[in-house]
């Protein structure tokens, strides 16, 4: 057999298939071993635990004789309203730096360890390695969220009950639709969420910093929070990343109003795809040597 017989027309070694390169799965093992990955999970299960010993500790006699509901009182009033009460405390800051955690630590990291360039020379395509890191910390981020609101249903249903939905504004919903209302909400903060997850992950590619990423997505929502509160920047403020940032709120209403719920996903994708698309254009042009 001659040397030529063992190349591809393309130029590389016969019997070599990109797309047996770097699996997903390979790549979802090896990210859920990382101590910050276990970290962040330990701290989703953690929290719900944290806020309902404060509530407990919290709570007075005159908050419980007072009939007017404000926000701890419907946080305790079911496991369901709860949840509700933990997504609300933590989607300003908390699910935005865990977001940002796993896509801005992607390509970052291993410039930083000095593995990215042999990952590339097993060899994996570059296309190839972004999109699986992509796809990684996307499950990793969602996995987050899901193991806060699981967590958050059961053990604010071990502590205050199984009940209803108890709304701020006096409405009542079941146990059903309020785990299907709950499921949107969870389904619109996933999609939102990527917008800060995605900026960092452009940003993974442009340093070889993992704390310059993380720090630089989560600094540029604080930022953009902090101005959507100037009223004086008028309609402006609507095309801000943050803007609707708490419309899965309105699915708390009856009849759901949906406006804001639909102008949030969509802001929320074109955000997400052009973040996405300036971080593959940079890794393709990029000269690795780290």
């Amino acid at each position: 057999m001659t040397a030529t017989e063992h190349v591809q027309p393309t130029g590389a070694v016969a019997g070599y298939r990109p797309e047996r390169t770097l699996r997903l799965s390979v790549e979802l093992r090896r990210q859920f071993k990382r101590r910050r990955t276990i970290g962040v999970f330990v701290a989703m299960v953690a929290l719900p635990l944290v806020l309902i010993a404060a509530l407990q500790l919290g709570a007075s006699e005159e908050a419980q004789t007072n009939s007017r509901i404000n926000l701890v009182d419907v946080a305790t009033s079911s496991g369901l309203n709860f949840t509700l009460f933990v997504l609300f405390a933590t989607t300003t800051f908390f699910l935005v730096v865990v977001y940002a955690l796993f896509f801005g630590d992607t390509v970052a990291s291993e410039a930083a360890w000095g593995s990215l360039r042999y990952t590339l020379a097993t060899p994996v395509p570059r296309m190839r390695l972004l999109r699986q890191k992509w796809l990684a910390a996307l499950v990793q981020s969602v996995g987050a969220l899901l193991t806060l609101a699981v967590v958050a249903v059961v053990a604010g249903g071990i502590a205050f009950g199984f009940d209803d939905i108890r709304t701020p504004i006096g409405v009542t919903l079941s146990q059903g639709e309020g785990l299907l209302r709950l499921a949107g909400m969870l389904g619109y903060l996933a999609v939102h969420l990527l917008v800060v997850g995605t900026l960092a992950f452009w940003l993974s590619t442009i340093t070889d910093a993992p704390l310059a990423a993380v720090g630089g997505a989560v600094f540029s929502m604080v930022v953009f929070a902090i101005l959507d509160q100037v009223e004086q920047l008028g309609s402006l403020r609507d095309w801000f990343p943050t803007a609707e940032e708490f419309a899965w709120t309105d699915l708390l209403q009856t009849p759901v109003d949906s406006a804001d719920l639909f102008r949030g996903v969509v802001q929320s994708l074109v955000y997400a795809a052009v973040f996405t698309a300036l971080g593959f254009r940079h890794f393709a042009r990029r000269d690795v040597t780290s």
